[in-house]
């Protein structure tokens, strides 16, 4: 009599699988953890340390919570160094560097995607060459050209390099939504009697408000965090912006890092409403303006 073989019982076999999953989702939630520890670990000992005194910054092991608690740091940092005055220069400086951005990249993003003529792929891959070089390399041929074109130690200098530095990666990301908008859109607008100016704001830039989320935050964060372009050719102290004030609570024999750190914790609020107000399109828009383009 032949013997035939038979499988596991059910009941052991689905209690096997259900123990697999049980460690696999548990070892999932070990990296997402000790990955969200180490990114936000920072962050905190800055928060952290700008609530100390100077006395206590250095203190062996560091503490989390501080004690004793203070403002001093935030009053101090907010009242000294022009702090204030520099904020708002760097709030002018971005806003105005960010919505240029935007609309000029918008619009060469829509003549990409929505015309055809000769050259259009070798002169958009040739933009495309900006997103390789670092920028540390622009430095000196920004500066003689900013000489030349007499923008030294002025906002102007500021915004129109920054504009154009952020041009690249934004029409990169641009590109790619307004070409899935369909066509047979613009031809019922056309229709109607729309011209190339209403299909691209009544039409494009509506469609495109996660891309344009996308590429606002990028601007805003590259234009509010910039610090070496603006060391290099803003001399006059009334233009300075928020990076500079915050090197400057840097002594040269001793840094009071609380300062230092309450100064960053100011500077990163405006950062963070951005993000707040435009987060629920940024991944969306982030990924499928990388995957379509």
């Amino acid at each position: 009599m032949t013997t035939v073989a038979t499988s596991p019982h059910p009941t052991r076999t689905a209690r096997r699988r259900r123990t697999r999953t049980v460690v696999a989702t548990t070892a999932r939630y070990v990296v997402l953890v000790a990955g969200a520890a180490i990114m936000v670990t920072p962050f905190l000992f800055m928060l952290s340390t700008s609530f100390t005194a100077q006395a206590y910054v250095l203190t062996i092991p560091p503490q989390f919570i501080p004690r004793p608690f203070t403002w001093q740091n935030y009053t101090e940092a907010l009242t000294s160094q022009n702090f204030a005055r520099y904020f708002l220069n760097s709030a002018i400086v971005a806003v105005i560097s960010t919505a240029l951005s935007v609309l000029i990249s918008s619009m060469m993003a829509y003549g990409f995607a929505r015309y055809r003529f000769r050259g259009r792929e070798v002169l958009f891959r040739i933009l495309l060459v900006g997103l390789v070089v670092p920028a540390m390399m622009l430095i000196i041929p920004q500066f003689i050209l900013a000489k030349e074109l007499r923008l030294l130690d002025s906002w102007a200098g500021l915004i129109v390099f920054y504009v154009a530095g952020s041009l690249a990666l934004n029409v990169y990301l641009l590109r790619g939504f307004f070409e899935a908008i369909p066509g047979e859109l613009d031809q019922a607008m056309q229709v109607d009697g729309a011209g190339e100016w209403a299909r691209y704001w009544r039409l494009a830039m509506p469609l495109a408000a996660p891309a344009l989320a996308t590429v606002t935050i990028f601007t805003f964060l590259a234009c509010w965090d910039e610090f070496v372009w603006a060391l290099t050719i803003i001399n006059t102290p009334g233009l300075r912006t928020l990076p500079i004030a915050i090197e400057l609570f840097q002594g040269q024999n001793s840094t009071e890092w609380g300062l230092v750190f309450a100064a960053s914790v100011i500077a990163i609020v405006p950062v963070v409403a951005v993000f707040l107000v435009f987060q629920r399109y940024f991944v969306q828009g982030l990924s499928a303006g990388a995957l379509k383009g």
